[in-house]
C-alpha cells in the first residue's frame, strides 16, 4: 500500500514538473511517424537518392530547356504575422492610432494577426479590474491560466499580486491590471523584443485610453519596454520613472514581479518597501 502511494506520488511530482515547464497539454494520444506523412515528391535535403547507374545510350535529340517556374511563397499564419517586426510593429501603431477606446482597442487586438503569438495562445489577455482607476499595474505577458481564462493575473502570481494590494488597502476595483504583450509566449517563455516592439503601441495606446496617475512596472521587461532603462529589476526597482502621455507625465515605478517571488520569496521583502513607496506615492507622501 505505501509503495502505491509512492508511485502515485511520484507521478504526481512528475506531472507537476511538466506543467511549470509549460506542458499544458498533449497533442495527441498515439505517436505519429511524421515522416510517413510527407507529401510524395517532396525530398529532404540530406536524404535524397542516390540515381541508379544505366548503361550508355545513343545521344538524343536535345531538349529546349524551359526556366524553371519559381515555387510560390510559404504561408505563414498571414500576411502581417510572415512580415518583418518593424513592418508590423509600423502596422500595430497605424492601427492602434484610430482607436478612441478601451473596448475598440480590445476588438483590434482579437483580429490583429501581426504578431505570431497570437497563433499559439487560446486566448486574447486583454485586462482586468477597474479601467477607471488612477493606479495601473502593467506585467509582462500572460500564463498559463491567464492564457486559459482570457485575464490578466489569475493564477499563483495573481493571487500573489492580489494580497499584495490587499497590504495596502488595494484591491482589483481600485486598479487596472494588464501587460505588455496580451498573448502567452510558448512555455512561459519571456517575450522576445520583437515581440514586445510589435506589441509595445497597443499597451502605449491603452495607457493612454486608461489614463492613470501612477502605472507599477512589474519585472524587467515590463519596466525596460515602458521606461527604456537598461538596469536590472534589481537595480530599478524602488525608483520613480517618467511616462510621458502626450502633455501630461505619469510617474512609473519599477517593482518586482509577483513570479518572481514566488521564486525568491527571500526578496518579498524589497517589495513591502516598493509597495509602501506605492501607498504614500498614492496618499501624496511621495
Amino acid at each position: 500500500m505505501s509503495e502505491m502511494h509512492d508511485e502515485r506520488r511520484d507521478l504526481i511530482d512528475y506531472l507537476d514538473f511538466h506543467v511549470e515547464a509549460g506542458v499544458d497539454l498533449t497533442l495527441d494520444e498515439r505517436p505519429h511517424d511524421r515522416f510517413a506523412e510527407i507529401q510524395p515528391g517532396v525530398e529532404e535535403a540530406g536524404f535524397r537518392e542516390e540515381p541508379k547507374a544505366r548503361a550508355p545510350t545513343s545521344p538524343r535529340p536535345a531538349l529546349a530547356v524551359q526556366a524553371p517556374t519559381a515555387s510560390p511563397p510559404i504561408q505563414t499564419f498571414g500576411r502581417s504575422a510572415s512580415a518583418r517586426p518593424e513592418v508590423a510593429a509600423g502596422d500595430a501603431r497605424a492601427q492602434a492610432k484610430d482607436c478612441s477606446t478601451l473596448a475598440e482597442l480590445e476588438a483590434l487586438l482579437a483580429t490583429f494577426d501581426g504578431c505570431p503569438l497570437k497563433f499559439t495562445a487560446k486566448n486574447l489577455v486583454f485586462a482586468d479590474g477597474n479601467p477607471d482607476a488612477k493606479l495601473m499595474f502593467v506585467g509582462e505577458a500572460p500564463g498559463a491560466d491567464e492564457d486559459r481564462i482570457g485575464k490578466p493575473f489569475m493564477g499563483r502570481s495573481g493571487q500573489l499580486l492580489d494580497r499584495m494590494m490587499a497590504a495596502i488597502g488595494l484591491d482589483r476595483t481600485k486598479a487596472y491590471v494588464t501587460n505588455i504583450v496580451p498573448w502567452r509566449p510558448p512555455g512561459n517563455r519571456n517575450p522576445t523584443p520583437q515581440e514586445v516592439a510589435i506589441c509595445r503601441p497597443f499597451i502605449e495606446r491603452q495607457i493612454e485610453l486608461a489614463d492613470p496617475d501612477l502605472i507599477v512596472c512589474l519585472g524587467s521587461p515590463a519596466t525596460q519596454a515602458l521606461t527604456g532603462t537598461k538596469d536590472g529589476i534589481l537595480k530599478a526597482r524602488g525608483r520613480f520613472f517618467p511616462y510621458q502621455v502626450g502633455n501630461r507625465q505619469i510617474r512609473a515605478l519599477a517593482a518586482l514581479h509577483p513570479a518572481y517571488l514566488l521564486r525568491q520569496p527571500v526578496q518579498k521583502r524589497l517589495a513591502w518597501r516598493d509597495l509602501r513607496l506605492l501607498r504614500n506615492a498614492l496618499d501624496g507622501k511621495a
